[in-house]
Order: structure tokens, then sequence, then C-alpha cells
């Protein structure tokens, strides 16, 4: 028997004071609530109710029992209304990851934006350029630079991230300015950790019709973090390859200056990923179709 509902029955004639009464509540016969009483004090070993032809009282047992099923019926009732709750409207916590410097200059305005709107949503934003399993680590959505890997999620892009190669004005005139790839050689580059050691800075070529050539630098200076790598770009050490967007206000205010410029790598993808679910939680939906029309100025899909 369903031992929830076995226990309901039993509250319901406890407060009732009649197996006939439960069993009307119920829509079933006064044999069957019975029958869902017995089956409890089977399954406990123990008498719950004593019972005469002409009334019914709880035993000590009983009394306790009854007192932690109506704990644990209204639980269950609360967490039934919870989870409705969040069906109904955008509520709860978002878990979102991103890569470092998109999900800091990009996407944490536009989720600031996001919170303003839906003032029930919470989000727990992590920032890692190191690519974590999304379904493992519990995450609701992942923000990914590049084509998605995992056929398993679904894929909305979003936007395009641009690599741009910039330095100091001052770097450039102690040491001048590199007028292909092959002059990095003789360059100090800036250089990222999470790169792979054998591909390095993955270059274009001028005419943009060959393939990338790959131009390990030569450095001093390793970083897994952009913002170190860019701080030292502003101090003249050497040149750096970093997004665009982390680079950009620098470039605009003349502190950087763009070179190579026919050699960047091409754009590659910003896409939001997440767990196929035909029940998605407002929460998510929500979020999606405002990050969508955020960086696309179109309205999401699921």
């Amino acid at each position: 028997m369903d031992r929830l509902l076995s226990m309901e029955i039993f509250v319901a004639v406890v407060e009732l004071g009649s197996l006939t009464a439960a069993a009307a509540r119920h829509e079933m016969s006064a044999a069957m609530a019975a029958k869902h009483v017995k089956g409890l004090e089977a399954r406990l070993g123990l008498r719950l109710m004593n019972r005469t032809t002409r009334r019914q009282s709880l035993t000590e047992a009983g009394q306790a029992y009854y007192a932690r099923c109506k704990t644990i019926l209204a639980d269950i009732r609360e967490a039934e209304q919870g989870a409705e709750a969040l069906r109904a409207a955008p509520r709860g916590t978002l878990r979102i990851t991103s890569t470092v410097s998109f999900g800091s200059f990009a996407l944490a305005p536009a989720i600031a934006d996001y919170l303003d709107r839906y003032p029930d949503v919470s989000v727990e934003l992590a920032l890692s350029d190191v690519v974590e399993d999304l379904v493992a680590s519990r995450y609701d959505l992942a923000v990914r630079i590049g084509e998605p890997r995992d056929s398993s999620l679904v894929a909305r892009r979003i936007g395009s991230y641009q690599m741009i190669i910039c330095a100091a004005p001052a770097y450039l005139a102690r040491h001048g300015t590199p007028g292909s790839p092959a002059d990095l050689a003789r360059h100090q580059c800036l250089d990222f950790s999470h790169w792979s050691r054998r591909t390095a800075w993955r270059l274009g070529d001028e005419d943009g019709d060959g393939a990338p050539a790959d131009y390990p630098p030569t450095s001093r200076f390793l970083s897994n973090n952009g913002q170190a790598l860019r701080q030292a770009a502003l101090a003249g050490f050497g040149i750096v390859l970093q997004p665009e967007l982390l680079l950009a206000e620098d470039v605009r205010a003349g502190r950087l200056t763009p070179i190579l410029q026919p050699y960047w790598p091409a754009a590659r993808p910003v896409t939001l990923l997440y767990p196929k679910d035909r029940q998605a939680l407002p929460k998510l939906t929500t979020f999606v179709e405002f990050v969508v029309a955020r960086f696309t100025g179109k309205a999401g899909r699921r």
C-alpha cells in the first residue's frame, strides 16, 4: 500500500473520529480505510488504536505516531507548494559558470539587470577558465567560448568572442612594432597558462585563406589570469593577446595600441549551454530569454 496515503488516512481517522468519516474524505470504503490503518500497525509491529464497537482511542504509540505523521505530511505539503511556486514564477537560485573575462565584463552587468527585473531570483556566478562538467558540477547554465562539444545540452549562441593583440605605446617605442607573427620571437609576449603549450598563440594569415599558424611566444611572464597580463602590458613589459572586451577600454583611451590586426585569431562563438528539460523552471527559461535578447537583440526560444 501507499505508505503516505495510509498515514493520511490514519490522521483523518484520529481527527474525524471514525473510519467511516476518514473513508468518505478519501473516497473509499470503510473496510479499505481500516486496511490502511492495519497495514501501518503491521509495518510498525505496534497497535496504534484501541477499538471497540462504540469508540476508538489512540494508544501511547499511536499518539506519538500521530504527531510525527502530522509533521511529515505538513512538510510534504510545504515541499509540494514550494515546487509549484518555482514553476509558477521565476524564483530560487540560478548557478551559472562562465569564463573569467566574459563573465566579469559582459555577463555580470546583464545578471544585475536580470535580478532587478526578477526580485525572487538569486544568482551564484562562478568564473573559471577551466571547463567543468555542467551536470556533474550542478550548474544550471554555462557560458562557453568556442563551438559546443556536448550535443546532449541545449546550445544558444549569443555573440562572438574576438581575441586581439596589443602593446603599450611605450613598449613599442622601445622595441619596435612587429610586422608579422614571426617577429614575435624577438619580443616579450605575455602568456596565458591555460593555453596549450603546443599551440600557444594561434594566429591567422594575412589573407585569411590559409590555416592558422601557432606561434609559441617567448615569455618571462606567465599567468592564468587575463587581468594580470593586461596590467603587465599596461606597464610596458610586453605584448598581450587577450579578449577584446578585456582590452577595449584601454585601446579607446590610447593606453594600449592594437598590432598585427591581419593575423588576429578568428572570432569564436559565445554560447549558452544548459541541460535539456521539457519542464525547465521559469528562473532558467526567463534568464535564457533575457540574455539572448540582451546580446543578440532577439527573443530567445526554448
